[in-house]
């Protein structure tokens, strides 16, 4: 690993560093929604809620369960039984919310250096995904059918998703420290230059 490599990171690396800030992201939207179902009369504590400990079917399983559920049965061609919903919920879930964080970590890094505001678009993003796949597969209702305050609850939580993905991101990247610095698009002609002029003239034949 070169000296630039140590102070910059690798692919790889922004890769692990947003899975960690994806984990960071989902965990704060999580608690987010839980206090917000704690308001409107919850009786659930937390482990039991995050962990969908309570579900007995597929029929009251939320979308991330179903989503998984389609993919695991269209892969392998095997039905799961209603008794794998909670795992499945939970997998789905954190999968795709540690998914979403590395491709941020590895869009971000790409940069001169993260920044916590990205992580506003990039929620907004990962929000604006789910109401285009998820009614498709018929797991939401298309999106104008839902009224604002349900639309803009949800995307506020998704946009305390992005905000704490990308501020860990910033927290844990090489880059925050040491910035990428862009390359100039004259330095390769002006090294090539140089080189060139510092050579010696060869003598011109007679």
């Amino acid at each position: 690993m070169t000296t630039q490599q140590r102070r910059t990171g690798t692919p790889l690396g922004a890769v692990g560093r947003g899975l960690v800030a994806g984990a960071l992201g989902t965990l704060a939207m999580d608690v987010v929604l839980y206090a917000r179902y704690r308001r409107g009369g919850g009786k659930r504590d937390f482990p039991t809620w995050e962990f969908s400990a309570d579900i007995s079917s597929w029929d009251e399983a939320p979308a991330p369960a179903q989503v998984g559920r389609r993919l695991f049965e269209g892969l392998f061609q095997k039905k799961l039984p209603p008794e794998r919903a909670t795992l499945v919920s939970n997998i789905t879930h954190w999968a795709y919310g540690l998914l979403n964080g590395a491709l941020y970590g590895i869009t971000a890094e790409s940069l001169s250096q993260p920044r916590i505001w990205y992580g506003l678009p990039f929620g907004a993003g990962v929000w604006a995904v789910d109401y285009a796949i998820l009614p498709a597969a018929m797991l939401y209702k298309p999106i104008w059918e839902y009224d604002r305050k349900t639309l803009a609850s949800d995307l506020s939580a998704h946009l305390v998703y992005g905000t704490v993905t990308a501020a860990a991101l910033r927290v844990l990247s090489p880059l925050t420290r040491h910035p990428r610095v862009p390359r100039s698009p004259s330095a390769v002609p002006t090294t090539v230059a140089r080189y060139a002029s510092s050579r010696p003239i060869p003598a011109t034949r007679r």
